[in-house]
């Protein structure tokens, strides 16, 4: 059973092939340029039983039906394993409840899960196993890169673990800030988190996405780190939903 997993985000998309429950080597492809030829020749002669995606671009989702028109696409409508106790489901981002999905079936609830994309997510499930919201804050690039783009003299940095909270040149002072003050806005966010939904039942915490393994490191508030937290999502749906009878086909 090979079932291709694909999580489009608005910089990169990743996509794999899972062989049963495991998941195959991870392909990048910058989202701005996905297509489906660009998809089809990445993925060589593979020829999945199923696909199913979650995709925060929708042209993006064009491209990804256009290759592979059974593809199942995330959505509050299928079976994700938690329930939705939310006013507009519609509005949540196919990504989170990916998200949602692993933590649920991987980690159990209640739970937090901190996405760090280009916007960092935190998503919310209650100690019943429902999705009840979330919160978004700008993601730790898109803030220094805002500096750059922004300012005359600041340089655009590297992202690695600051020297020291003092920074002795420009770039280290950038660092710094960026680094430890991202940790200081994780570490706020979800205390008031915890206090507000669940001030007698700690929830597990889990970090994914991008910067997970460099934020994560500097603060003792994890449970878990999985960079790969939201395909192992898109994998609990596929199994959820059934894929493996449904096999899909690429257009000649």
């Amino acid at each position: 059973m090979r079932t291709l997993l694909i999580d489009v985000s608005n910089s990169f998309t990743k996509a794999t092939v899972a062989r049963g429950c495991r998941l195959g080597r991870v392909l990048r492809i910058p989202t701005p340029s996905l297509n489906a030829s660009r998809l089809r020749v990445a993925l060589g002669k593979t020829n999945p039983n199923a696909v199913v995606f979650c995709s925060v671009v929708p042209a993006k989702s064009r491209e990804i039906l256009s290759a592979f028109p059974q593809a199942l696409a995330v959505s509050p409508r299928i079976d994700l394993g938690v329930g939705i106790d939310y006013p507009d489901p519609k509005s949540i981002g196919p990504d989170r409840l990916a998200n949602a999905a692993a933590c649920a079936a991987l980690h159990g609830f209640p739970a937090i899960v901190v996405d760090f994309g280009t916007a960092v997510t935190f998503d919310v499930l209650s100690s019943k196993g429902a999705y009840i919201g979330g919160v978004i804050a700008p993601g730790l690039n898109a803030m220094t890169g805002y500096l750059h783009e922004k300012t005359a003299l600041l340089p655009r940095v590297t992202l690695h673990e600051p020297k020291s909270a003092v920074g002795r040149t420009t770039r280290e002072a950038m660092l710094s800030g960026a680094v430890h003050g991202y940790r200081g806005l994780v570490r706020e966010i979800l205390a008031r988190i915890t206090a507000e939904e669940f001030p007698k039942n700690k929830p597990t915490v889990v970090a994914t996405g991008g910067d997970a393994e460099l934020i994560a490191k500097g603060l003792d508030l994890f449970d878990a780190v999985d960079p790969l937290l939201t395909l192992r999502g898109l994998l609990v749906i596929a199994e959820k939903n059934r894929l493996i009878n449904r096999p899909a086909r690429t257009k000649a």
